[in-house]
């Protein structure tokens, strides 16, 4: 019989909602694409779709950071 905490769960499988962090770059890139997919309007001179990727693109590392420090801070490194 494996050991269990309380509530059933094994040990090792305790939620980590600070992971939920790491949904953001998904749905920033493959979520939202059918809505940003478009040429115009056009901003600072660059297609829609181009401008979305270039601010979508620093979001990832920002999200793991944001999905690292929460982790951390449930006491896991």
């Amino acid at each position: 019989m494996r050991n269990q905490t309380s509530g059933g769960r094994s040990p090792g499988s305790r939620r980590r909602p600070a992971l939920l962090w790491l949904l953001l770059p998904y749905a920033l890139f493959l979520g939202v694409l059918p809505l940003v997919n478009r040429v115009t309007p056009t901003v600072l001179g660059l297609p829609f779709l181009f401008f979305w990727m270039l601010l979508a693109t620093p979001a990832t590392p920002l999200a793991v950071w944001l999905a690292r420090r929460g982790d951390r801070a449930r006491g896991r490194t």
